[in-house]
This record gives C-alpha cells, structure tokens and sequence, in this order.
C-alpha cells in the first residue's frame, strides 16, 4: 500500500512575489495552473491513499473548484474532505478561509469516516478514516506550543485503546523540534516512516520536521521518499507500507 501525505498549501505556490504587494497576498492568487501540477505528480506516484493539507474546498482562487475533488477525480479515488475550523470557529464566517480544508483520497472504498473537532486551537479538525485494514487519522496541528500539547494529548485518548493498525499523518507544526512529540511517541508506542528525520520545511531548502507519518507496530515501512519537488512550501511524503499479520 502506498501513502503520499502532501501539505498543498491551497495550490498557492511558492517564489519572490508571494508576499507581493502585501505579505500573504499569494493565498489570493488564482491556483489553477498550480494545482494542475500538483495533481499530475501526485498521479504519476499511483498512490493508494493521500492525505491532502490545506486544500481549497472551492473558494475564488480556485474558481470555485474543490481541489480535493478535482484531484481525486483525476486519480479515480475516493474522496473525503471536511473545513479545518470548528462549526463555531469564527474562521467559518472569513471569506477564502471558510473553504480552507484538509482530505483524504482512497483507491478503496471507505467503509467508515468521522470528522472530529480538538478542543483547542484554531485549527481542529481530525479525519478519522476506516479502511479494510487499517485505520487512519489526519491532523494539521495549532501554530501555538501550548495549543499542539493539548491537541497530542486529545490525539492519544483517540487512539490509545485502538486494536486495529492505524496512522496519523499531517503537519504537525512542530516548530521546537523532536522534544515535542517524544512523550506522545512513548505513549502511544508509533514510529516515524520519516526514519531519519528528514527536514520537511520550507521546500526550496529543508531545515524543519513539520510532516510527519506516524504508524502503530502492526505496519512495517518498506520505503520511504521525499521528492524534491516545490509546488508548495512543504514537500511530499511518500511511503510504501505493508500491514503486518
């Protein structure tokens, strides 16, 4: 089973006028010339499961497509998406924001999703996927220090009386580096497929490990890349995974 785990960045882009004529201004840009490019190295990798960061659920800059859509209809997946904002989040009512989302694309069909809600942070949303054999999360954690230990703390009563085989794949966020997630990695007895800890962030010249791709021992990582591509801030984890019996 193949995993690609990719922070898209809303198809955004990177470069020297991203933050021109105001800083951030790049995240009103039109992305359809990005996200074409997007979708087509992620079709070239066939995997059989994507989970997709910072996807645009249709506002403007996207022409009013849904790139999780779009890009699952290329592949021929299956397709589950869902706003990272709570209901009552304030985010809800912000143009271009309020369609700002996370998605996973499956070969197979999902027998099973639920879209749950962190108790902290601004960014909160947890899709938990089941398939067949294994069950999986994705998260894209708080900027704050003190919301992401929250959130790791609620991500462990999720998973902690789990039987099945499961992931937890996302941007993690981690800005202080490997002590932030160590307890939660002891606890819940998960392995990085990111085995050397390669650095994830910004693309163009790797220094921090913000993606992660977490699994349970019941998977074992037959191969691991990060292909050096910049169609977003972020690269692209990629691993070919085996459930074990």
């Amino acid at each position: 089973m193949k995993f690609l785990l990719y922070n898209v960045r809303y198809g955004a882009g990177i470069g020297r006028r991203f933050h021109l004529p105001f800083p951030g201004s790049g995240y009103l840009k039109q992305s359809g010339q990005m996200l074409d490019q997007i979708t087509a190295f992620i079709h070239a990798q066939q995997p059989d499961i994507v989970g997709l960061v910072e996807v645009d659920g249709g506002s403007f800059r996207s022409s009013r497509q849904n790139q999780a859509e779009y890009i699952a209809s290329a592949l021929g997946h299956y397709h589950t998406y869902k706003s990272k904002y709570g209901d009552r989040s304030w985010v809800r009512f912000m143009p271009v924001a309020n369609r700002q989302m996370n998605a996973f694309l499956t070969r197979d069909a999902i027998k099973e999703q639920r879209f749950l809600y962190f108790d902290h942070g601004v960014k909160r949303l947890v899709i938990q996927l089941e398939l067949e054999e294994v069950t999986l999360f994705l998260v894209h954690l708080s900027i704050k220090f003190r919301h992401r230990q929250h959130q790791l703390c609620e991500l462990y009563s999720l998973v902690k009386d789990l039987k099945k085989p499961y992931i937890i794949a996302g941007d993690f966020n981690v800005f202080w580096g490997d002590p932030e997630i160590e307890l939660f990695l002891a606890a819940t007895g998960l392995k990085s497929a990111n085995a050397d800890k390669y650095a994830t962030y910004p693309s163009w010249s790797p220094k921090m490990e913000l993606d992660f791709i977490l699994h349970s021992p019941g998977i074992v990582i037959r191969d691991f890349q990060m292909p050096p591509v910049t169609f977003s801030d972020h690269l692209p984890l990629i691993c070919d995974l085996e459930i074990s019996s």
